[in-house]
């Protein structure tokens, strides 16, 4: 499975998901996952077959991207969900307290909805399930998002702490970008 796409450029999906602590046999949910599945891949190679990773996305092209990558890495431990994250219970198919981890990448800063979005996420999650948020920096390097869409971390912590998520570690994610992990407390 050394063929993983890494998409190191600007996070690396490897070392943060090591960080977070995935393991083999976990659940976990990659809520916003895109077309690449830099993180869904890998997730799903960390959890083994006795794990299972969503793919969890409101473009429906972006999932069949993933599936079809998953098919010809061999793995079948990913299940595609199209939904839209503003909406709570939206996912249906994933259960209430089922996740040892969700993982939320620059997704934020594309909504007004964060606190909707977080509480869909949080839904998903086990009591003492993490959540893993990575979002981007002010850089003023002329790329990325355009500044007024931008979310702090600590806006960020504000409304975790507000629906039963603490957090747990901040950190550097990549050149340009903050991580944030949180642990469900209820």
């Amino acid at each position: 499975m050394d063929n993983i796409p890494t998409g190191k450029t600007y996070l690396n999906p490897a070392h943060i998901l090591e960080k977070v602590g995935v393991a083999l046999g976990q659940k976990v949910a990659d809520f916003g996952s895109g077309g690449s599945g830099y993180f869904t891949l890998q997730a799903a190679k960390m959890v083994g077959n006795k794990g299972l990773v969503y793919a969890v996305d409101i473009l429906k092209p972006a999932l069949s991207a993933i599936s079809s990558k998953a098919r010809l890495m061999g793995l079948s431990n990913i299940r595609t969900v199209w939904t839209d994250l503003e909406k709570f219970g939206a996912a249906k198919s994933i259960k209430n307290n089922s996740l040892d981890l969700g993982l939320l990448k620059n997704i934020l800063y594309q909504s007004k909805k964060q606190l909707e979005i977080l509480k869909e996420t949080a839904r998903t999650l086990k009591k003492e399930g993490k959540l893993l948020i990575i979002d981007w920096e002010v850089t003023g390097l002329g790329f990325g998002p355009k500044k007024e869409n931008l979310v702090s971390k600590e806006d960020i912590i504000k409304m975790g702490a507000s629906i039963g998520l603490a957090e747990m570690e901040s950190f550097k994610a990549g050149p340009y970008h903050w991580g944030l992990i949180f642990v469900k407390s209820s």
